[in-house]
């Protein structure tokens, strides 16, 4: 069973607050908020964004490399999260 699906309801729940910061955000424009609120939140959202990356990254790295079945799928999951550095760090 994946990580995921095992950390499934923490996750989601994770997804959801993300949701309710970036409706907070559509809020604070509409209502013409002064724009150090509404970075401040965007902010905090990064923040959780960065968290729910943090450890999705971290559970993928004690599953499937450091406790893969071989040195052929450690391989293919160093190589998953080379490509995911590469896009996050643009």
């Amino acid at each position: 069973m994946s990580h995921t699906t095992l950390q499934k309801k923490k996750l989601v729940a994770r997804i959801s607050r993300l949701k309710g910061q970036m409706e907070a955000v559509e809020r604070a424009l509409e209502a013409e908020r002064p724009c150090g609120e509404i970075l401040q939140l965007l902010a905090s959202i990064r923040g959780a964004l960065t968290g729910l990356t943090g450890e999705v990254l971290d559970d993928h790295l004690r599953e499937h490399v450091l406790n893969a079945a071989d040195d052929a799928a450690r391989a293919e999951a160093v190589e998953e999260i080379s490509e995911v550095l590469r896009t996050y760090l643009r």
